[in-house]
């Protein structure tokens, strides 16, 4: 067997043996996906979700018979979805459905799950967050506590979605949330409204990082698969997921889809495209993938001797980027204190 031939092959039983330790811990219960049309009251997924913490928690969406054919938002913020076989089952608003499967066990877990809520859901009306309304969801007993519980809440929406909460004005306390890429429509690609598609992106780029800096279309779609994406059906969060892939993320120059030579029949495979290199690093997309999986990035040699060394000539280069706006949560998936920040162009 060519030497190169058994390197892919190594790397990608790295991968999944990452996944296969990441599903096991039941960290890939993402929302259930549906049949490739979208559901009927898309923009209703908009409207603004419930901040009640009174909110019955109930039956994981994983759990839906895989013949629902619609899925719908309610005015009051509460999932509905109908099925051929089965009568009308109400489930708790997005977000919750989305955040259940990173479980919290201390004792601060339901006001970070307030927090959390609270700020992805002024994301999805695209309305700052302020330090006066944050305090305003969390029990006056655990102000105290209260960067404590931002910093917890702001690194699981970080895990989950990609998305970064900066300060964004000091004097007024107010935040926002920010993709870790320049996606448009900060990280919504298509519409102004919808569910950010960076972190689907960001899980991408490390595969194929993973997987020798290219992956056939059959090896990304088999790692999608895994976190219940699949090229034919429509899924919550990322709604057409082979259109996403294949055309959005190609033209935006993110990825590069093209034919593998001398294939018959045909095959493609997939490499990061000049967008994602100016954008972000190895060790960036690396360091995600490790906070997802709980993984450490070193557990990734040499993958992560390779990232290292990127990032050092990318400095030497003059690449490191100037100080901007303060992140809340970051910190290294190895106990190392980093800032996300845009490096320049190589």
């Amino acid at each position: 067997m060519p030497r190169r031939r058994k390197s892919k092959h190594h790397n990608h039983q790295k991968v999944q043996q990452a996944l296969d330790e990441a599903r096991s811990s039941k960290k890939f219960e993402a929302a259930d996906t549906v049949e490739e049309d979208p559901p009927s009251s898309s923009s209703s997924l908009m409207k603004e979700i419930p901040q009640s913490s009174s909110a019955t928690d109930t039956t994981s969406i994983s759990q839906v018979s895989p013949r629902v054919s619609t899925t719908t938002i309610t005015s009051s913020g509460a999932f509905h979805t109908r099925s051929e076989d089965s009568e009308d089952e109400e489930f708790s608003c997005p977000t919750e459905i989305l955040f259940r499967h990173h479980v919290l066990s201390d004792f601060l877990a339901a006001e970070v799950k307030m927090l959390e809520r609270f700020i992805f859901s002024r994301y999805l009306m695209k309305k700052p967050v302020f330090k006066e309304n944050m305090l305003m969801m969390i029990s006056e007993i655990h102000h105290e506590q209260f960067a404590e519980i931002l910093e917890k809440a702001s690194r699981r929406i970080e895990i989950l979605f990609a998305l970064d909460l900066k300060e964004k004005d000091p004097n007024r306390h107010s935040y926002e949330l920010v993709s870790k890429l320049k996606l448009p429509n900060n990280g919504r690609v298509n519409s102004s409204t919808g569910f950010p598609k960076t972190s689907l992106l960001m899980y991408i780029l490390a595969m194929i990082f993973l997987n020798g800096n290219r992956a056939t279309e059959e090896e990304l779609w088999a790692f999608l698969s895994i976190m219940g994406v699949y090229p034919g059906k429509y899924h919550i969060i990322y709604e057409q997921p082979r259109k996403l892939i294949t055309k959005d993320l190609v033209n935006l120059k993110y990825l590069e889809y093209r034919r593998i030579p001398n294939t018959h029949p045909p095959h493609c495979e997939f490499l990061w495209g000049p967008q994602a290199v100016a954008e972000t690093s190895k060790l960036k997309v690396l360091e995600y993938f490790a906070k997802y999986t709980e993984i450490d990035p070193r557990a990734f040699s040499p993958h992560y001797k390779e990232a290292l060394r990127e990032e050092e000539e990318r400095a030497q280069a003059g690449g490191a980027s100037g100080a901007g706006a303060r992140t809340i949560g970051q910190e290294g998936s190895h106990g190392q204190s980093t800032r996300v920040s845009t490096p320049s162009d190589v």
